[in-house]
């Protein structure tokens, strides 16, 4: 996939910039989607406004393989440079050195843009080197990424069907517990702990090619912190908050969904919250359409919640109760990228890949969420989650 770079190419004229630098290893999205190459290690890419040519700088040791891998149109090594195992100043020399060829100017006539996550102390060296450097504080290359391809949709889609694997196994382990007589899930004898459901999470992510950093499974009064990770043993009655969000290895994109579980009767303030929930989620996907706002699709939730009574960080700015995160965030190569459904949400645009995620919270009661990942299109939406919505797990 060789990325549309007609935004880069305004924002580097609008500066008038000569090239666009990101030194970071590929765990940097943008990175990974400008350079198309994977490294553990931070590498250099350049792209030039007046070419629109994409160079590398790599390593000996990575040199044939990006060759191979990258997206580049030309890939150097250190030693092309003179360099490979010099000292700081000699290191910083290459850099801009590099810099020279790629745009065939002079480094004392240099002005580059750098995003404003690029190293400090690499702009202060070339600066040193009478390079000017220019932030990109907007995030050009992230706003570049929010419209996806059909190609990266169809990645998403791969990582969610992998998703759903593990979200069918996570519910099978908790339909399959016993309960003691203190109410605690039990399996094979052992409690069945929120730690023992991310394993078996993981392991089936691993089969489908996905890994994970984190994923949540919370139960009770941990369930009432959206991103508290969960500890411990399961408890019938309560809610359990599954959230899973994998990376493909095999193309670096994410998916995301949750699913709340109680196994047997929840309470019935969790039954009357999840009906809510489910409304407010219903609520916010009938806003979602090219032409609307994250905020839009934001006050849609807060809508429902708010008219039955619950509070909202729109209605009480202040609460550490109720609805108290954003409505859904975009999802490619990052888990959390544009464009954001929140009170701040932009135009959503056809290709936008995003989740739609209300949720209610309490620490008396615990919490619910539940999530969907869908593709804005051009009249709308497609929801590209296939799991069912279902609180009440036998």
């Amino acid at each position: 996939m060789q990325p549309d770079c007609a935004q880069l190419d305004t924002f580097l004229s609008d500066e008038d910039a000569d090239l666009y630098l990101i030194e970071a290893d590929s765990d940097d999205a943008n990175q990974l989607y400008l350079s198309g190459f994977d490294a553990s290690d931070p590498f250099e890419t350049a792209y030039a406004a007046e070419t629109g040519e994409t160079q590398l700088l790599v390593s000996g040791l990575e040199y044939g393989r990006a060759k191979k891998e990258s997206r580049a149109d030309q890939v150097y090594r250190h030693a092309d440079f003179g360099f490979e195992y010099g000292d700081r100043e000699e290191r910083y020399d290459m850099y801009a050195s590099f810099l020279s060829r790629v745009a065939d100017v002079e480094a004392t006539d240099l002005t580059v843009a750098v995003p404003s996550s690029f190293p400090l102390g690499s702009a202060e060296q070339l600066r040193e080197r009478g390079v000017e450097l220019v932030v990109d504080a907007d995030g050009t290359i992230d706003g570049m990424r929010a419209v996806k391809t059909d190609e990266e949709i169809d990645n998403v889609q791969d990582a969610q069907r992998a998703n759903e694997a593990a979200m069918r196994a996570a519910e099978a382990l908790i339909d399959a517990a016993a309960v003691d007589e203190d109410g605690t899930l039990v399996s094979n004898g052992e409690p069945l702990t929120s730690e023992r459901v991310r394993s078996e999470i993981e392991i089936t992510l691993l089969r489908h090619g996905c890994s994970l950093d984190e994923t949540i499974v919370a139960c009770g009064s941990q369930a009432a912190d959206p991103h508290d990770r969960g500890s411990g043993p399961l408890s019938a009655g309560e809610p359990i908050i599954v959230d899973i969000f994998p990376k493909s290895k095999a193309t670096g994109y994410h998916s995301d969904m949750t699913r709340t579980f109680s196994k047997g009767g929840p309470s019935e303030t969790i039954r009357e919250w999840y009906d809510l929930t489910r409304e407010a989620l219903e609520a916010a996907l009938a806003a979602v359409e090219p032409g609307a706002t994250g905020a839009d699709v934001h006050d849609a939730a807060c809508e429902v919640y708010e008219a039955a009574g619950e509070p909202t960080l729109r209605s009480e700015p202040e609460t550490e109760t109720g609805f108290i995160h954003s409505t859904g965030h975009g999802v490619g190569l990052d888990v959390h990228e544009s464009p954001s459904l929140s009170p701040s949400g932009g135009e959503l645009e056809a290709g936008h890949v995003i989740t739609v995620e209300p949720g209610l919270y309490d620490p008396a009661h615990g919490g619910v969420r539940i999530e969907d990942i869908v593709v804005v299109t051009e009249d709308g939406y497609e929801n590209i989650t296939d799991y069912p919505i279902e609180l009440v797990v036998e």
